[in-house]
C-alpha cells in the first residue's frame, strides 16, 4: 500500500503519504491503521519515524490513538486543534536550548532506565539488542539516529509506563536533532554505543541501580558533546 521512503526526515514523507491515501479516501474515518511494527515495515522505516508520523498526525487532527486499540483515522474537528509540546517550547538551535534538553533528560531517563531494569520482558530486551545491532551496522548518521532512538523508545516502552512513553514521543523531534548535531563529534557514535551497551547489560541483569548509574554516564557524555556543537 505504502512505498518505501528515504529521507533524513523520514517521518514527513510517512505522514504525507498517509495524508495523500485519507484525503483520497483509500483511508476513511473509524478506519484502523496498522500496528507500528507493521507500518515500520512496510515504509522501511524505524518504529521511531513511524511514531513521530503518527504524532505529527494526531496533532493534524488526521488520526486519534486509543490506548489497548490501537490508532484511527478520524474527522472529530475538535481533535483537530494543535496540541502543546515540549518540542515547541524547547529550541535545540540555540545553546540555550541544547542545554535544556539535556537537563530534561537527565531528569527523566536514569529513572526509565532503573524502571526498564525491574519491568523488562524479554520483547523488551529484544527490542534493545536489536537496536544496538541497528548502531553497530549503521553506514551512515541516519541509520545510526534511527537505532538511537528505537533504543531509547524500548527503555521507555520497558518502563511499562504511558505516561514515560508519552513524555519521550513529546520530545523525539528534538532528540533527533541534539543526535544530528551531536554524530559527527569525532568518535561520539562510539561512546554513545560504550554506553548504550553498559545500559543493555544492567537491564539483562536486572540491576536497577546499575542501569541508572550507566544512563547518568550516558548523558554525561551526550552533555559534553553537545557543548562541542
Amino acid at each position: 500500500m505504502y512505498k518505501v521512503v528515504q529521507s533524513s526526515r523520514l517521518y514527513e514523507q510517512i505522514v504525507q503519504q498517509i495524508e495523500d491515501s485519507v484525503l483520497k479516501g483509500d483511508l476513511k474515518a473509524g478506519e484502523q491503521l496498522p500496528a507500528e511494527r507493521d507500518l515500520a515495515g512496510q515504509f522501511g522505516v524505524s518504529r521511531t519515524a513511524v511514531r513521530e508520523a503518527l504524532k505529527t498526525l494526531r496533532e493534524k487532527g488526521l488520526v486519534e490513538a486509543y490506548a489497548g486499540r490501537g490508532t484511527f483515522v478520524t474527522t472529530d474537528d475538535a481533535s483537530r486543534s494543535m496540541r502543546n509540546s515540549l518540542g515547541r517550547i524547547i529550541r535545540t538551535g540555540s545553546s540555550e536550548g541544547a542545554v535544556q534538553l539535556v537537563e530534561v533528560r537527565e531528569i527523566l531517563e536514569p529513572g526509565i532506565a532503573a524502571l526498564a531494569a525491574q519491568r523488562a520482558d524479554e520483547d523488551g530486551r529484544t527490542a534493545m539488542r536489536e537496536a544496538i545491532m541497528v548502531m553497530d551496522a549503521a553506514p551512515d548518521a541516519e541509520g545510526f539516529i534511527e537505532g538511537d532512538l528505537d533504543f531509547h523508545l524500548a527503555l521507555a516502552e520497558a518502563a511499562g509506563n504511558p505516561l514515560i512513553l508519552t513524555l519521550i514521543d513529546s520530545i523525539v523531534v528534538l532528540l533527533r536533532e541534539q543526535r544530528m548535531r551531536t554524530y559527527y563529534i569525532e568518535g561520539g557514535p562510539e561512546r554513545g554505543q560504550y554506553h548504550h551497551k553498559r545500559i543493555l547489560e544492567a537491564i539483562e541483569r536486572s540491576d536497577p541501580q546499575g542501569a541508572r548509574d550507566a544512563m547518568c554516564a550516558h548523558l554525561r557524555q551526550v552533555r559534553e558533546d553537545s557543548e562541542k556543537t
